[in-house]
């Protein structure tokens, strides 16, 4: 287990003075004709955990190697700590990268894993050994300092790996979804201790994952990227709440989505047609008028099955399977239309069972759970 103990850190003038640690301006990568990132604009502010989610192949990885140095970029700019960095070698950036397979060496032990990049550096031994044992009290890997790697779990590894890129104080870690080898037990632990980590050392984190839990529970902003592109930039929250494009609203959460047309305003809400019938929602910054083609979405976990009571809005439909995890149940239903709806309730086993598979339900939910976005292809803004 991570223990953090609050070792001495000796963070850089720059890093305590600036209020962004890195800005990427405008850029591209190009292979050829391929076009892999696409006009990408995003700080990074000090202390900040970013995540960087999307589906395999939209970018996120070539982004990351970017900022590194390992890939030079087609256009635009690289700024750590104000110093244009887009031309500058690896070796010269202290971006250190946590590779997704640790990348330790296995002939050397932990202690000269975690002291590599320092020597490599020409730094006094003397620095190497108080660096070292500063970053081994904080990571709880003085007991494991004569180990070989061979000799480790997936978890120390990774505390090691971890702990071989913060020795050389940098300002910002670059980490490629470090937990995708650990059990998903211990991915779950590590979760809370390396935020924690992050917290304690008061750098900032660039984090890349595919996995949405990890992404909403560690990060203070979350990026969604798609297919070399930037979607969305928010807080978890904001990311799962208000989607702001029609692949951040099927990509992320469980939603439900419904094309439909505005016949009709009243008041503070906005009344659409879709082809299960009229569904009613809030008027939000963005207006909307009669005839507009928009996209009715609906969280699963903002739907119910009707107890009877009046509602605003609902729908018929008829379950088809359901998936019992935990503490929830996945109700996967299907309308009249052919089109699939999932419903996540928080019920026991045996409440949901009570359900019988091609009964017909009808789903409620309330006029502020839904979230409208224009016709496919424009941005919820």
């Amino acid at each position: 287990m991570m223990v953090l103990t609050q070792a001495p850190l000796h963070l850089s003038s720059s890093q305590a003075m600036s209020t962004h640690n890195l800005e990427l301006v405008n850029i591209y990568k190009r292979y050829g004709a391929l076009t892999v990132l696409d006009d990408i604009n995003l700080n990074v502010r000090a202390g900040e955990f970013i995540a960087i989610m999307g589906p395999s192949g939209c970018g996120k990885t070539t982004l990351l190697r970017v900022i590194a140095g390992l890939d030079g970029v087609s256009d635009g700019q690289v700024l750590l700590q104000g110093q244009d960095i887009t031309a500058l070698p690896v070796n010269k950036r202290n971006t250190p990268l946590v590779w997704q397979s640790f990348a330790l060496f296995p002939h050397l032990n932990v202690r000269e894993n975690m002291a590599f990049g320092l020597a490599i550096a020409r730094t006094p031994k003397a620095d190497i050994q108080q660096r070292v044992q500063e970053m081994a009290v904080m990571l709880n890997l003085e007991p494991l300092l004569d180990r070989r790697i061979s000799q480790l779990s997936g978890g120390q590894k990774q505390r090691v790996a971890i702990a071989r890129s913060l020795v050389t104080k940098p300002n910002i870690l670059l980490l490629d979804e470090p937990m995708s080898a650990l059990d998903p037990h211990l991915r779950v632990r590590m979760q809370g201790e390396l935020k924690r980590l992050q917290q304690a050392l008061g750098i900032s984190f660039f984090y890349v994952t595919h996995n949405q839990n990890e992404a909403f529970s560690m990060a203070d902003r979350v990026v969604v990227m798609n297919q070399g592109r930037i979607e969305q930039i928010g807080s978890p929250a904001e990311i799962y709440n208000a989607p702001a494009t029609h692949f951040v609203a099927e990509f992320v959460g469980n939603n439900n989505l419904f094309d439909g047309e505005v016949v009709a305003t009243s008041g503070q809400t906005i009344h659409i047609r879709c082809p299960l019938g009229i569904i009613q929602a809030p008027m939000r910054q963005r207006q909307h008028p009669v005839g507009d083609r928009v996209t009715v979405v609906v969280p699963a976990d903002r739907m119910a099955i009707t107890d009877g009571s009046p509602t605003e809005n609902s729908i018929k439909a008829t379950l088809r399977a359901k998936e019992f995890i935990g503490s929830q149940v996945i109700y996967f239903l299907e309308t009249n239309t052919g089109q699939e709806i999932k419903l996540i309730q928080q019920q026991s086993l045996n409440d949901s069972l009570r359900v019988p598979i091609n009964a017909e339900l009808e789903l409620v939910w309330q006029i502020e759970d839904t979230i409208l976005l224009g016709e496919r292809g424009l941005r919820n803004e």
